[in-house]
C-alpha cells in the first residue's frame, strides 16, 4: 500500500532474483479499511516510493486510482470471502478486512497475470489466506513468502511505525520480545500453550501495549496448536495509542 520501507524492497529483491520482469503495485485499498480505521491518514509517498523502486531495479510500477480498480460504485463491488481463515485473529477484530484484501489481490492477479507473487510474512494470516485463494480458484501462480525485516530492536518494519514516537517505538519492540520468549519456552518443552498465551498477554499489558490477541497456532490452518503439531506460528496483535501493530514468529518442532 505504499510508503515503502526496506521490507517492501526485499520483496522486489527476491522477485528480481527469480524473475525476468518484476511488477510492483502500490494501491491503498479502501475495501480493507474499517469505518473507523486510518484510510484517510494512511501515509502516502508515491514520488519517494517510485524512486525507491527504480533504485531497487523494479521494471514496472502499477499505481492505479481507486476508480480504475473498483469503478464508480465501491459499495456495489463484488466481494471475495474466504471463510473460517479470514474470520479469526485479525479478521475477528477487523471484520471485512480480509474480504477487501482477497478481492483486490484477485483483481491484481487477473490484471498482471504474474508467474510468481511475493508477499511479506509479517502479515502471515494474509499470506495463508492468499495461498488458499490461489489453490481454491486455480491461479497458475507460484506464491512466495519473504521473511520479515526488522529494526535492531526486533520491531517488524511497518508503514504504520511512522505514527509512533521514539518512546512508543521502544514499547512496540516488546511485541517481538514476547514472541521470542514464548518460542524459547515452547522449544524448552512447555506445551501448555494456553498459559504461555496468558502470560504473554499480561506482559504486553504491563509494558503499555493494548493487546488484541496472542495466539499459538498450527502454521497451516491457524487453528489453536495441539501438542502433536510440529509446525507452529505464534501470532500477535496489539494497539499502541491509535496504531495497530502485528507480528509473528514461526517454530518447527
Amino acid at each position: 500500500m505504499g510508503n515503502l520501507h526496506q521490507g517492501h524492497i526485499e520483496l522486489v529483491n527476491h522477485a528480481l532474483s527469480c524473475s525476468d520482469y518484476v511488477v510492483s503495485t502500490i494501491f491503498v485499498n479502501p475495501l480493507q479499511f474499517g469505518p473507523n480505521e486510518d484510510l484517510r491518514t494512511y501515509p502516502r509517498s508515491l514520488e519517494q516510493d517510485t524512486e525507491k523502486l527504480r533504485n531497487a531495479g523494479c521494471h514496472c510500477l502499477f499505481a492505479p486510482a481507486v476508480k480504475e480498480i473498483f469503478g464508480n460504485r465501491l459499495e456495489a463491488q463484488t466481494i471475495l470471502h474466504v471463510p473460517v481463515l479470514s474470520e479469526r485473529h485479525c479478521g475477528k477484530s477487523r471484520p471485512g478486512h480480509f474480504d477487501g484484501v482477497a478481492t483486490v489481490v484477485c483483481k491484481l492477479f487477473n490484471i498482471v497475470e504474474p508467474d510468481s507473487a511475493y508477499f511479506g510474512l509479517k502479515d502471515y494470516q494474509q499470506f495463508v489466506i492468499i495461498q488458499k485463494i490461489v489453490n481454491d480458484l486455480g491461479f497458475a501462480i507460484q506464491l512466495a513468502g519473504v521473511e520479515t525485516v526488522r529494526e535492531e530492536s526486533g520491531l517488524a518494519l511497518s508503514s504504520r511505525n511512522n505514527y509512533l514516537s521514539d518512546e512508543e517505538l521502544q514499547i512496540a519492540a516488546n511485541i517481538y520480545r514476547c514472541l521470542t520468549d514464548a518460542k524459547a519456552c515452547i522449544l524448552s518443552g512447555n506445551k501448555d500453550y494456553g498459559s504461555i498465551e496468558d502470560k504473554s498477554l499480561q506482559i504486553m499489558k504491563s509494558v503499555g501495549l493494548d493487546p488484541d490477541y496472542f495466539s499459538i497456532c498450527n502454521a497451516h490452518d491457524l487453528e489453536p496448536a495441539h501438542e502433536n503439531d510440529t509446525e507452529i506460528i505464534i501470532l500477535a496483535a496489539a494497539n499502541l495509542g491509535a496504531t495497530r501493530l502485528i507480528d509473528n514468529i514461526q517454530i518447527s518442532l
